[in-house]
């Protein structure tokens, strides 16, 4: 089974088939570089370009630098200002020339696959998987179920959103030793603690390929914390998860997917919304029926931790 996930950052943006059985990239990851100004047009033209490049017609997964409900994009720290109130999902949907778009926070992409297939996988209790890059994206689990938009990395820290002290972008920019920055996530991984008590923190994106070099560094912190296992695939990952749970992905859809949407679940009136994203009325998985009628639009929603699977 095969969906499509895109992960859009403030640096950069790639994308490629994912194998949702493995959790794995099936052919090698595309990626160009985000436009500045990072307009809605502009970005959407690049986001055509990385499916594009693998002649892909089905439905597509898209994770977002920020809040998102509904398809709509709600905030936009790392990105042009332009995209706040915009629905992304519809204009993504309409670029890429009918694929069905299912648009997600980038974090919470990021920790559905590392909850699924990484790093939390079987993990109950509370979990926060952080990714670091441009910004700070937070991902939340409370025995295996994500709380939506959280943006852990706007929480202050010395007098500013932690993520202007604490990011690899920060790192970068000032040229901090690994020693220095590894202070500074110290002082902001304690800080998140206080508010969650967390048994686990996951730390994701790119710099996790390095953990090696500053996760030693970090002490002081009563949770275990761990390296992603996925990196920076993970939020490609977790978009294709997404699209997959939201049951944007059809039989038939070529180079897509060798099944349909779970069994069981009935389609929308007037067919399904592009942009429909777990906690909207989705799992976050194969389900053995429907949806609960009552769910919430923004309630929490069922994480992959949950999912039906035999070979466990």
């Amino acid at each position: 089974m095969r969906v499509f996930g895109v992960d859009i950052g403030g640096s950069g943006i790639k994308g490629g088939p994912v194998d949702l059985e493995r959790g794995e990239l099936t052919e090698e990851r595309y990626k160009v570089p985000t436009p500045h100004p990072a307009t809605p047009e502009a970005v959407a033209d690049r986001v055509k370009d990385v499916v594009d490049h693998f002649g892909w017609t089905g439905p597509v997964g898209a994770t977002f630098p920020g809040v998102v409900t509904g398809g709509i994009t709600r905030t936009a720290a790392n990105v042009d200002k332009r995209w706040i109130g915009t629905d992304a999902a519809a204009l993504l949907t309409g670029r890429l020339a009918g694929c069905p778009v299912t648009l997600l926070n980038d974090a919470d992409a990021a920790g559905l696959a590392e909850m699924r297939f990484g790093a939390g996988r079987g993990r109950a209790g509370t979990v926060v998987v952080l990714t670091f890059g441009t910004g700070i994206g937070s991902a939340v689990f409370t025995d295996g179920r994500l709380v939506p938009n959280t943006e852990l990395g706007h929480l202050e820290l010395r007098g500013h959103d932690a993520e202007k002290r604490a990011s690899t972008k920060a790192k970068e920019d000032e040229d901090l030793s690994w020693q220095q920055w590894a202070n500074r996530v110290r002082k902001y991984l304690a800080h998140v603690e206080m508010l969650l008590s967390p048994g686990l923190f996951v730390i994701g994106g790119g710099v996790s390929r390095k953990a090696a070099k500053f996760l030693p560094l970090i002490e002081g912190i009563r949770a275990e914390i761990v390296p992603a296992r996925l990196q920076n695939d993970a939020g490609i990952v977790g978009a294709a998860m997404a699209a997959h749970a939201s049951g944007a992905a059809t039989p038939g859809a070529a180079g897509a997917m060798e099944a349909g949407p779970p069994t069981g679940a009935p389609p929308a009136a007037d067919g399904p919304r592009p942009g429909s994203v777990p906690g909207t009325a989705a799992r976050t998985g194969p389900v053995e029926g429907p949806p609960p009628a009552n769910r919430a639009p923004d309630a929490v929603v069922d994480s992959p931790v949950g999912w039906p699977d035999g070979r466990r």
